[in-house]
């Protein structure tokens, strides 16, 4: 197979690790396995740009005279939000001449703008997907996912996302053990699958404003073991059901139903990735009752049961 090159693209306001994160994916899986990434960097005019943390980064060449590369990253950042009209020009004319478009963080505005996302499926960063769904109402935004595929484009969420995304390329590329092992050099784990949430069920959920509300969200992390149906919540908050559903998705701008599926979600992967607990000890405590009803919960959310789950996501015990 032909080297595939990847072609990051340099601007001023760029996030420095939308960049580094996934060319250090690559130039590991290239030590690993020498001859399959030619990796380079280019601006519009071939200058320096800077970041938004101070850093200089120095191209390797000019957008004019970059040949199109087989995969070509956008990375995102504040100067994505409002680019210059000849990187989104560049990106319109060369975009869909790469074997692969991949964008990181707000990268996605660009891919956007340049109308190439238009009829597709795509996230950002959490925090930019209302602007980016209100600024283009023909791109189907996902918040959920910490990256999304839809055919030859790749979008994926805020920052360290492109490191999940690089990583799932590479897996593609070379093989689920290539893409371990760069992980395992990179100090991070091969785990994060695409459709996995971008945030925790906390960080999801706005935190309630007042009592009994917040009392009644500690207890659902504290307990997903317990009864967390909406008459028992709304008894223990001395509400009425309907009052407190109402009152919760109010202050969380979530239902308590799925509040409680997240969280009971989440509790379970932990559990997955961090203890030797059977898969029936785990259904029970995390609050599913039966392995079955665990296993339908993660194939509808993550797409894999959690067998599968703690197979591919179980960091190693010994290196």
């Amino acid at each position: 197979m032909a080297q595939r090159t990847v072609l990051a693209v340099l601007f001023d306001g760029v996030q420095s690790l939308d960049v580094t994160g996934p060319v250090e994916v690559f130039a590991g899986a290239e030590v690993l396995s020498p001859g399959e990434y030619r990796i380079s960097t280019a601006s519009l005019d071939g200058a320096p740009v800077r970041t938004t943390s101070g850093l200089t980064l120095v191209p390797e060449a000019s957008l004019a005279t970059a040949p199109v590369p087989h995969t070509l990253l956008v990375p995102g950042g504040p100067g994505s939000l409002s680019p210059d009209p000849r990187l989104v020009d560049w990106v319109r004319e060369h975009g869909p001449r790469a074997a692969r478009l991949v964008s990181v963080c707000t990268g996605a505005a660009v891919l956007a703008d340049a109308g190439l996302l238009d009829g597709r499926r795509a996230t950002t960063h959490w925090a930019f997907c209302d602007e980016l769904a209100r600024d283009h109402p023909a791109v189907e935004i996902d918040p959920d996912p910490v990256y999304v595929r839809d055919g030859h484009i790749a979008t994926s969420a805020g920052v360290t996302a492109g490191i999940d995304l690089a990583l799932a390329l590479v897996e593609e590329d070379l093989g689920r053990d290539a893409a371990l092992t760069v992980a395992r050099h990179l100090v991070v784990f091969l785990r994060r699958p695409g459709n996995q949430a971008q945030f925790s069920a906390q960080l999801a959920a706005q935190t309630a404003q007042r009592e009994p509300l917040k009392e009644i969200q500690r207890f659902i992390a504290e307990r997903p073991d317990a009864d967390l149906s909406v008459e028992s919540l709304a008894a223990r908050a001395r509400l009425s059901p309907r009052h407190f559903a109402r009152a919760f998705r109010s202050e969380t701008g979530m239902t308590p139903g799925r509040y409680v599926d997240r969280v009971r979600l989440e509790h379970a992967r932990r559990l997955l990735e961090d203890t030797a607990d059977g898969i029936e000890e785990v259904s029970r405590t995390s609050g599913y009752g039966t392995p079955e009803a665990m296993r339908r919960a993660f194939v509808k959310a993550l797409g894999t049961p959690p067998a599968e789950y703690r197979r591919r996501f179980r960091p190693a015990t010994t290196p």
